[in-house]
């Protein structure tokens, strides 16, 4: 959706590496925005934007226009089922929906071979592997890691809203996700419901950090775990201020 950082610039360059040409899409998508979201504010700096993907080598930028990609008249749209109502989507109802109908219109206008996602937004990326199957897609979607800031925080184009000390605060996502890490590989827990109580105790001491959520579950289906006998993902969503960042990791 723009306001490009380093996180997004490392799928650009993995995209370069692997294939001939590469083509990125640009667009702040009105459908995954619910009517109180900051679809208005969300941060947008298309020169910025331009400037650094060429400097990269991309081949082209696809940059539409609401008229383009919703003309007068459109409404069908993509249902994707019980796993947008999960983790984000139970806070964002119809975000998902939004997310797939958007992404199968660039799909079908780019027509790329392999598509590149980030691991910080997993839910989309599980999501979007359900609909490339399910709709017989012939499209390889590669899942790359979280790239971080010096303290950990994800990168994310919403931490442009946070002022310092909500930045100083928000490395508490981090910091919450490396303890459930310990606690499962060093200290061999196994109780999803012990180490979620823990990470909210982390995420409740940083006193302008709200929890949204704490989740352990599945990494194929993203549904809740009560054992980690298996690799899992451990999801967040934290409000630091005005600001809801999320963030995981996935302990194999």
């Amino acid at each position: 959706m723009g306001a490009l950082h380093e996180g997004h610039l490392s799928l650009v360059r993995q995209s370069i590496h692997d294939n001939d040409r590469t083509v990125a899409s640009i667009f702040v998508n009105p459908l995954q925005f619910g009517p109180e979201e900051d679809f208005h504010t969300y941060p947008r700096n298309i020169d910025m934007d331009f400037h650094m993907l060429s400097e990269l080598g991309v081949y082209a930028v696809f940059l539409p226009d609401h008229k383009e990609m919703y003309p007068e008249g459109f409404s069908i749209s993509v249902h994707v089922g019980d796993i947008g109502d999960r983790l984000c989507g139970k806070s964002r109802p119809g975000h998902f929906d939004g997310v797939a109908t958007v992404v199968t219109k660039l799909f079908n206008i780019v027509c790329p071979d392999r598509a590149y996602f980030g691991q910080k937004d997993l839910q989309q990326t599980v999501v979007i592997k359900k609909l490339v199957r399910e709709m017989n897609s012939d499209i390889d979607i590669i899942v790359c890691p979280v790239v971080r800031e010096h303290d950990g925080l994800a990168m994310s184009s919403r931490n442009s809203y946070l002022n310092n000390n909500e930045r100083k605060a928000a490395a508490v996502l981090n910091r919450a996700l490396k303890h459930a890490r310990e606690l499962i590989l060093i200290k061999d827990m196994t109780d999803a419901g012990l180490i979620k109580k823990e990470l909210e105790e982390i995420i409740k001491s940083e006193d302008s950090a709200e929890k949204d959520y704490v989740e352990i579950v599945d990494i194929e289906n993203l549904l809740h775990v009560e054992r980690i006998e298996k690799s899992v993902a451990i999801c967040i969503a934290v409000y630091i201020g005005n600001t809801r960042l999320i963030d995981n990791i996935i302990v194999k």
